[in-house]
């Protein structure tokens, strides 16, 4: 496979060639490596996903319930299906793949910042609960729930939705970069048009069928999603075997002894570019006690919402958490692929940093944000660049060098970031190319509806329709709606091309913007004090710093030494998160007291635990009996059910890579863990009922 793609390549790029002719055997190229049946593939999939689009439009046009909860008549275990797609996206999967390639089935606790999705835990348990109880819509309109309809309510209603649009076109923003960089490797087009055209026709069938298309379409790719793990699977543990020595090809290629363990250890080997995670251990706690402590303060997600009982938030999120750990055989083998593949290219890693300082002295001096570009264009367009350049590049990476410009990275090493898709356009056979370029696109559009179908709701139900147009009709509304979603899509697709790269922008999302917004989100929940000043202040002071840290960084840093700090996700956090605690604290005693009558609906209905001690005392003894219990329950359950999580995730890996020894421990672990959250989370959810609770049940929305 590799010799024939060095072969095609080669006659590609060939520097004599006219530009038609070079332009006529990449098209050539393009029909060896994504063959008809793969363009088949594609072609159907999103033929199917628009025709879903049209066929949900009148359904979800109906009310803007519909339109953003599915009319809360949808199955729990539909929404648990969905939950796993919305959370398995192209770019968070190439993210984990590159630390999985670096450091094995190890790579998890550094996915403990986000992709391992450890926020489940606390959402499984009670936040999903407290959410659902209050019959709103959006976490936008919960502000109105908690903090009541006066100046300071409104004041947190709003600030609450300008923070979830803000968190929207970041993500997107990461979204369009790691789709970008994905697609680059497969078609003639920069990372930008790459994004810029599989973004666009996500847009168009999340505006037409809103929630009921984010469930159905998911559960539809979900199906793919799984075919995709079972094949790539498959072939890794094929390779394993007939090589024989994993730990000692994966130590040579990666440069870490350690590759094969899962054992938690302080300390690791990084490659140049990510030194900062050497200390392992140390992100991993970090990584931990920041996603207990935002998922405490989470759990506004639709799915929630749009649950019929307390009891299917839990079994949506318990499902949802098992269907997540299919992605993590499927990571470690990519990540295993990758090893094979970078050894084969480059026995001497060496060359790499002798190509980037090529590329550097003839191009010009090239910045990191702009490195991705300049590799497609000398892949795509090598006549617009020096002959020189092509030359050298021939001389220091062989005839076949196009095929290995993708995997160098700004640095002169490895790309890990593009591991996934180097291994997919070198590894798999045609045919299965196509199904496996879907199942990763499905991902990728299956968290991109979920999240522009979370923000819209918040900009067309908490600002248009609540402060601007309260008596829009519903055409209106939709209309409304629509124009939002192209708009974010635009402002994330333009933002993407101007960041380093995908670690960047979701360090950025999870710990700036995450820790700009932690302490506004928790204080809302547990204590009684905290009003909507409180909140709007914070959220303010938290998101004016955390978009400026991100603007101003790089001038900062390109100034003064001092600002360096800034490239450590632990500084970022702290500071934005110290941002945003001064200013709820500052904020919460600017004003009153939220309403007592507000306050008081806000606990009988919700029940959460914390400091509320005068009122607790307004429930019967029997209400605070079961209201304690259902509490400790809760909190004794939750290190078992983080204990069950991780060892779900780290099982299959295990055994992807004939870690057996390692794999029978892992497996102990895992079965006491889930006993003890069938003994104090199962068994005391409340049973299934028949009549389910209408929202207009829950005063407040």
């Amino acid at each position: 496979m590799l010799e024939i793609a060095a072969t095609n390549y080669g006659r590609v790029l060939r520097p004599s060639a006219s530009c038609g002719e070079n332009a006529g055997l990449y098209r050539e190229l393009l029909m060896r490596y994504l063959n008809g049946f793969d363009y088949g593939v594609i072609v159907v999939y999103f033929a199917i996903l628009v025709s879903l689009g049209l066929y949900l439009k009148k359904k979800a046009s109906s009310s803007m319930e519909d339109y953003f909860l599915g009319g809360r008549r949808l199955p729990w275990w539909a929404l648990g299906i969905s939950g796993m797609a919305s959370f398995l996206d192209i770019t968070g999967t190439m993210v984990v793949i590159s630390f999985l390639y670096m450091l094995g089935p190890r790579g998890l606790y550094i996915a403990f910042r986000g992709g391992a999705v450890l926020v489940l835990a606390v959402m499984l348990l009670w936040i999903g609960k407290w959410h659902r109880r209050s019959g709103c819509m959006t976490g936008a309109e919960w502000m109105s729930y908690r903090f009541g309809e006066g100046l300071w309510g409104r004041a947190a209603r709003i600030t609450k939705a300008i923070a979830e649009i803000i968190w929207t076109v970041g993500m997107i923003t990461y979204m369009a970069k790691g789709v970008g960089l994905f697609l680059s490797m497969f078609l003639p087009f920069s990372p930008f048009t790459c994004a810029l055209i599989l973004l666009g026709i996500a847009t168009v069938y999340t505006m037409l069928s809103g929630f009921y298309g984010v469930v159905f379409t998911d559960m539809f790719q979900s199906v793919i999603i799984l075919v995709a793990v079972i094949s790539i699977s498959a072939l890794a543990v094929s390779k394993i075997i007939g090589h024989g020595n994993l730990a000692a090809l994966a130590e040579t290629v990666t440069g870490n002894s350690d590759w094969i363990t899962s054992k938690f250890q302080w300390k690791t080997t990084m490659p140049k570019g990510y030194e900062l995670y050497n200390d392992l251990g140390m992100f991993a706690i970090f990584y931990v006690f920041r996603n207990i402590f935002h998922g405490m303060g989470y759990g506004d997600d639709p799915k929630f919402f749009a649950a019929r009982s307390d009891r299917e938030c839990g079994t949506l999120t318990f499902l949802w958490t098992w269907l997540m750990a299919v992605r993590w055989p499927m990571m470690i083998s990519f990540a295993v692929l990758g090893i094979f593949l970078v050894q084969h290219n480059f026995p001497d890693q060496s060359v790499l940093s002798q190509a980037a300082a090529s590329i550097q002295e003839h191009v010009g001096p090239v910045q990191q944000t702009r490195w991705e570009q300049t590799i497609a264009g000398i892949m795509n367009s090598p006549q617009k660049y020096p002959a020189q350049l092509t030359t050298e590049l021939q001389n220091i990476l062989g005839s076949d060098f196009s095929a290995k410009l993708p995997l160098l990275s700004f640095k002169g090493t490895v790309n890990p970031e593009r591991i996934l898709p180097a291994v997919i356009l070198f590894y798999i056979p045609p045919g299965l190319r196509g199904m496996l370029l879907v199942a990763l696109i499905a991902a990728s559009m299956s968290t991109f509806d979920s999240n522009v179908n979370r923000g819209a709701a918040f900009f067309t139900r908490d600002l248009y329709q609540r402060f601007w147009r309260p008596r829009a009709t519903q055409s209106e509304l939709i209309y409304a709606t629509w124009a939002f979603i192209v708009f974010v899509t635009a402002l994330g697709l333009i933002s993407g091309n101007y960041i380093k790269n995908i670690n960047d922008i979701w360090g950025w999302i999870i710990m700036g913007l995450g820790g700009a917004t932690l302490v506004p989100f928790f204080l809302r929940f547990y204590w009684w004090r905290f009003n909507g000043s409180g909140f709007a202040v914070g959220i303010t002071l938290g998101l004016t710093g955390a978009v400026a840290m991100k603007i101003l960084t790089p001038v900062l840093i390109s100034h003064w030494e001092f600002w360096k700090i800034l490239e450590d996700e632990r500084w970022q956090f702290t500071i934005m998160l110290s941002i945003g605690m001064i200013g709820s604290i500052i904020g919460t005693f600017l004003s009153k007291p939220t309403d007592a009558k507000t306050l008081e609906n806000f606990y009988k209905t919700t029940r959460p635990f914390g400091f509320w001690g005068h009122l607790k005392n307004t429930l019967s003894p029997e209400a605070r009996a079961a209201m304690t219990r259902e509490h400790r329950n809760d909190l004794i359950a939750l290190p078992f059910n983080l204990g069950w999580q991780i060892t779900l995730f780290l099982l299959p890996m295990q055994l992807v890579i004939q870690s057996f020894k390692a794999f029978k421990i892992t497996l102990v672990i895992f079965l006491v863990c889930l006993v003890g959250m069938y003994i104090f989370w199962y068994r005391n959810l409340p049973p299934a009922r028949a009549r389910i609770d209408p929202p207009d049940e829950y005063v407040g929305c």
